[in-house]
């Protein structure tokens, strides 16, 4: 994503987040705080934040907690640099949100940018905007969307997508990522990274990543945690021995019985497990560390940066160098 341009780079973005009643409360508070905490150098906000319904007063979200909004009519007199439609019940009726789309179809060309968080893309969706673009939502809406909307390219693992001035993200924390990525591409990386540390984010993650990091994947398949403790073994040896026999041992199986029952269990082969282990703490040294990816590569037991360097592109699409130019540490 190239750096977007702002007339003079210190006026406040105006961004609206749109609500309705049932909507889901951290839809709306993630982005609206990382944006609320984003500043220019000198320390001034640099965004203005406006939460926004159609009939405007308080709406209540998915938890009863009541926001105020104002008149959505109001909120876009002004000039709008991004608008925000938030996402609700994962089975949410068109119904639900026929009157504010009507009220939205009047302003969807003034934002520079239109996006959405979790369900709020069958909101896009249903008004057209998401037709022939790639897209996402939450991991268990992903294939309603796609039978609702078959001319939508849903892309069902990403945190969020981008297609032109258009932004969809998965559900709920999705949408805090969505809004550092926004952040960084208004203003710089460190900007971004400073508010995901305030708001005490691990890590600022890039949209291709998977909704699931490969270690929730993992405790997702193997539902009885029956190789939890290797699992964590493996994370603490990635240099040593991982083959079958050495697994097994660790295990304290049989190399037969271990391979016959890991595969039944995880739904994968023990190798391919350890090459995701592998590749998932490779991508967190490229974000957080700045050891040449040689060490890296060796570190986290590819042994060489080819062997690291085929495996990540298998998975995310690009080289680690190029990885951890997107997301890694500025260089100081």
């Amino acid at each position: 994503m190239a750096k977007t341009d702002n007339s003079d780079g210190q006026v406040p973005r105006k961004v609206v987040i749109v609500a309705y009643d049932g909507a889901k409360l951290m839809d709306i508070s993630g982005p609206l705080q990382a944006f609320n905490d984003a500043c220019f150098e000198d320390g001034r906000p640099a965004y203005q934040v406006v939460l926004a319904s159609e009939a405007g007063g308080p709406v209540s979200t998915d938890t009863r907690v009541k926001l105020e909004t104002v008149r959505l009519d109001d909120a876009v007199i002004d000039s709008v640099d991004t608008l925000l439609v938030a996402g609700a019940d994962l089975i949410m009726p068109a119904a639900a949100t026929a009157s504010l789309r009507a009220r939205l179809v009047s302003y969807l060309d003034r934002p520079r940018r239109l996006g959405s968080v979790c369900t709020g893309a069958f909101v896009l969706a249903q008004l057209g905007v998401l037709d022939r673009r790639d897209a996402t939502t939450h991991w268990a809406a992903c294939s309603r969307l796609e039978d609702q909307h078959p001319t939508i390219n849903v892309k069902p693992d990403a945190i969020f997508v981008t297609s032109d001035h258009i932004w969809t993200s998965a559900g709920v924390s999705a949408g805090i990522d969505m809004a550092l990525a926004m952040i960084e591409d208004d203003l710089d990386h460190l900007a971004a990274l400073h508010v995901a540390r305030g708001m005490v984010l691990f890590l600022k993650r890039p949209g291709g990543q998977s909704q699931f990091s490969m270690e929730l994947r993992q405790q997702m398949r193997d539902a009885r945690g029956r190789f939890d403790d290797l699992h964590d073994w493996i994370r603490t040896h990635l240099e040593a021995d991982l083959s079958i026999p050495a697994l097994a041992d660790a295990a304290r199986m049989s190399p037969r019985n271990f391979a016959r029952v890991y595969l039944r269990e995880t739904g994968e082969s023990p190798a391919r497990a350890v090459e995701k282990i592998r590749i998932e703490a490779a991508r967190r040294l490229l974000e957080s560390a700045r050891d040449p990816i040689q060490v890296i590569a060796r570190r986290t037991g590819f042994g060489d940066d080819e062997r690291m360097r085929r495996a990540f592109a298998k998975v995310y699409g690009v080289s680690p160098q190029d990885y951890r130019s997107r997301f890694g540490q500025p260089k100081s």
